[in-house]
Formats: structure tokens, C-alpha cells, sequence
């Protein structure tokens, strides 16, 4: 979570610093400037490093929370994708892979807790 939240972040300050940097290959409907894409990513991505860290801390509420948070972030990259379409894509598969790990963590704890 702290990895795809550190790329999250660069590609955050990158679309704010470099407007020109990015072009967009088509027209969608949901269509935002390049700055207000980059504070999106940077916010996510602050939230994204900001939820790994109460994960390593070993908080359960920050499983659920990283989950909801790596979720946004797959959705914002998805969106993301007319802009920069193979950073976008390798995102969405690092927030995918997050949920799947934190999902997969939650559910061998809860499976180890049993009494047989």
C-alpha cells in the first residue's frame, strides 16, 4: 500500500507541476483539468501511504479502510487512463492487487482464530 500510495503521489504532483506533460487521447464525459487530476491522485495517494502504515501497525479498522482507500485509487487510475494509459493501467493492477491482499490477509486471520 505504501508503494502504489508513493506512485500515486508522483503522479500527483507530476500532473499539478506539468500541465502540458499530459494529453489527453480522447474525450470522455468525466473530463477535469490536469490540476484538479493531480490533487486527486495526491490526496488519494497521501491517504493510500497514510492507511499502509496503520496496516503495518497491525490495526484491523485500517484492513477495511485500506481496502475502501486502494479501491478509489483503482477507480480514480481507471479514469485516469486517457491521460496516461500504461502508468494508469499498472495502478489500477497495484490497487487491485492491495484489496486482494488485504482481503486475503482478513480472511486467513479470521480462519486461524477457529477452534476446531
Amino acid at each position: 500500500m505504501i508503494f502504489g500510495g508513493a506512485m500515486a503521489v508522483f503522479e500527483g504532483i507530476a500532473a499539478i507541476a506539468r500541465n502540458e506533460l499530459f494529453i489527453a487521447t480522447r474525450h470522455y464525459v468525466f473530463e477535469f483539468s490536469l490540476a484538479g487530476w493531480g490533487w486527486v491522485h495526491l490526496i488519494l495517494g497521501i491517504v493510500l501511504v497514510l492507511a499502509g502504515c496503520a496496516v503495518l501497525s497491525g490495526a484491523l479498522w485500517a484492513r477495511y479502510f485500506g481496502v475502501f482507500v486502494a479501491g478509489l485509487g483503482a477507480i480514480a487510475n481507471f479514469l485516469w487512463l486517457p491521460y496516461y494509459p500504461l502508468w494508469a493501467m499498472v495502478l489500477v493492477a497495484v490497487n487491485v492487487f492491495i484489496v486482494w491482499a488485504l482481503c486475503t490477509g482478513m480472511h486467513r486471520e479470521a480462519g486461524a482464530g477457529r477452534v476446531a
